[in-house]
């Protein structure tokens, strides 16, 4: 008698068919509940944390409803790689049917990278590196040890292990994407200088909230941290003009940089010596 395995996973939502998760491909979204930070601008907030299990069956059997209409598939959270397993299964299911996969991730946990990597379970990986400013580090609930040093520490091996495998022919697509807002471009270029000369999406970040704590933290080493207007005020995202601005200061050769904003949508530039516009497409 055979035996079979009963995957459970921590489910977030589904969307059928999306035009925006995979530039220039129809996919379905799945979204995995849980993740181990806690950044200011997360749209996914009410699935960073509790529980929803599903057998996968059911989540497989919403994939198999996309299938008229999309050529691939996309896992996002929260975290995916938060859940290796599920996700593994997932992608298998995935790949069974002909899907392409992609993976929307934060970088934390590397090693599941690699497994799906290694097992030709993956088409795309966008790693959404974090700055400190996003409030990560301040935060006391998620993942133990999400500190900054920890995530930084998983995130660069995340892009060792992706880079490795893009310019070996074994990862089709990879990019790391770079979320700015008017407090954190110095952070972002600081990253950047640190990256190898992978493709780069500047995002346009959109506002949501401060946390708690950054309100009542006013004080760091006797200083005041943030001003009040800082804390509260509000700020309109960056525009495209500011975010070309920024990419023109990513000055390693070589490099793609891609602007996402919200009226623009992608605008994609080959980084040249001394006109980084010069190669705009």
């Amino acid at each position: 008698m055979e035996t079979v395995i009963r995957v459970q996973v921590n489910y977030g939502g589904f969307v059928y068919v999306s035009t925006k998760d995979w530039p220039g491909r129809s996919v379905c979204t799945v979204f995995l509940r849980g993740c181990p930070l806690r950044c200011s601008y997360c749209h996914n907030v009410a699935i960073q944390a509790g529980t929803n299990e599903l057998d996968i069956g059911e989540v497989i059997r919403k994939i198999e409803d996309s299938l008229l209409l999309v050529s691939g598939i996309i896992f996002s959270g929260g975290e995916p790689t938060l859940q290796g397993d599920a996700l593994a299964a997932l992608a298998r299911a995935a790949k069974e049917r002909e899907l392409l996969v992609g993976i929307q991730t934060n970088g934390y946990f590397p090693d599941v990278l690699a497994h799906l990597i290694e097992e030709q379970l993956v088409d795309r990986i966008a790693l959404d590196y974090k700055t400190r400013w996003e409030g990560y580090s301040r935060r006391t609930e998620g993942y133990a040890g999400a500190t900054e040093e920890d995530y930084s520490r998983q995130a660069q091996r995340s892009v060792q292990i992706c880079e490795k495998a893009w310019r070996e022919g074994r990862l089709p697509e990879f990019e790391i994407v770079l979320t700015l807002f008017w407090e954190n471009e110095k952070e972002v270029l600081s990253i950047a200088e640190t990256l190898p000369r992978v493709p780069i999406v500047l995002n346009q970040g959109i506002r949501k909230r401060f946390w708690k704590e950054w309100e009542l933290s006013r004080k760091e080493n006797g200083k005041p941290y943030r001003s009040e207007s800082e804390v509260k005020g509000e700020r309109p995202p960056l525009t495209y003009d500011e975010l070309a601005k920024i990419g023109g200061k990513i000055t390693k050769l070589g490099r793609t940089i891609k602007i996402r904003t919200a009226d623009t949508g992608e605008v994609i530039y080959e980084s040249d010596r001394n006109r980084w516009i010069a190669c705009k497409r």
